[in-house]
C-alpha cells in the first residue's frame, strides 16, 4: 500500500484527534497527582477524582478511536 499524503478534512481530524489525545493524557496525570494530598491529612475526594479519571480514560480511547479509524480508512483508499 502506498502511503499517500492525508486529504485536507482527515488531516484536521487526526491534528483535533491528538489534540484530544494529548490535552487528556496531561489532564489524567494532573487528576493523578492529586491522590497524593498536598500536606498530610488534607481531605482528598477521591470520588470526584475517580469521576475524573474515567472521563479522561474515555476521552484517551475516544481520541485513539478517531486516529485508528482515519488511518484504518486512509489505508483502504
Amino acid at each position: 500500500a502506498s502511503s499517500a499524503p492525508l486529504q485536507k478534512p482527515a488531516l484536521e481530524t487526526v491534528r483535533s484527534s491528538l489534540r484530544l489525545l494529548n490535552a487528556s493524557a496531561y489532564r489524567l496525570q494532573s487528576e493523578c497527582r492529586k491522590t497524593v494530598p498536598p500536606e498530610p491529612g488534607a481531605a482528598v475526594d477521591y470520588q470526584l477524582l475517580t469521576q475524573q479519571v474515567i472521563q479522561c480514560a474515555y476521552d484517551i480511547a475516544k481520541a485513539a478511536k478517531q486516529l485508528v479509524t482515519i488511518t484504518t480508512r486512509e489505508k483502504k483508499q
